[in-house]
């Protein structure tokens, strides 16, 4: 027999915290363990982490790798890539620096890089949490097929899905941002 005990969100915040479940997300009560990553999966994360470094304005903007969590009601993911307010994660750190780093607001763009291990969960989980979320722009880059999908909300609430297989991508919901395919896929 299986038992299972669900936790609280509070405490989840505490245990995230601790070394040995900084991999973990929460969903509906109930601790999930991201997986290791492949290393396409890993390429991708890296490269566009710093093409979105290097491109958006410090003061601005922070980008978050396998760090920050975004909440739904009494679930936490932790997106592979999310770009955050400046101005939002200043406030949160002024307020309590010791505190997990959990958004609850929408963010301006949220990356899913497909890999063999989280591809399925991603899709059916991880994508439609981040729509209930209400986050402008939702990417999943592909290493395997080297191609990106794209949604981005509209102004109804829904949102309208892309699928980019070359060249380069502006980023709607960052303007003046824009991602070489070619570049980061190697």
């Amino acid at each position: 027999m299986v038992v299972v005990q669900r936790i609280d969100p509070a405490t989840y915040e505490r245990l995230a915290l601790h070394e040995g479940y900084r991999s973990v997300e929460l969903r509906d009560g109930m601790l999930v363990e991201k997986p290791p990553v492949s290393f396409g999966h890993l390429w991708t994360i890296d490269t566009l982490s710093r093409d979105l470094i290097i491109q958006l304005d410090r003061e601005a903007f922070l980008v978050s790798v396998n760090n920050a969590r975004l909440r739904v009601g009494d679930t936490y993911v932790v997106p592979d890539v999310v770009v955050l307010p400046g101005p939002l994660t200043k406030t949160l750190l002024a307020r309590d620096p010791h505190r997990l780093a959990v958004f609850t607001d929408p963010v301006p763009l949220v990356v899913e890089v497909w890999s063999p291990s989280t591809g399925g969960y991603d899709m059916e989980t991880k994508i439609p949490l981040y729509q209930a979320r209400d986050d402008r722009e939702i990417w999943r880059p592909h290493p395997v097929e080297r191609t990106l999908t794209a949604w981005v909300r509209r102004a109804d609430g829904s949102y309208e899905e892309t699928l980019h297989t070359s060249g380069v991508i502006e980023c709607a919901a960052l303007p003046g941002i824009r991602v070489d395919l070619g570049a980061l896929f190697g």
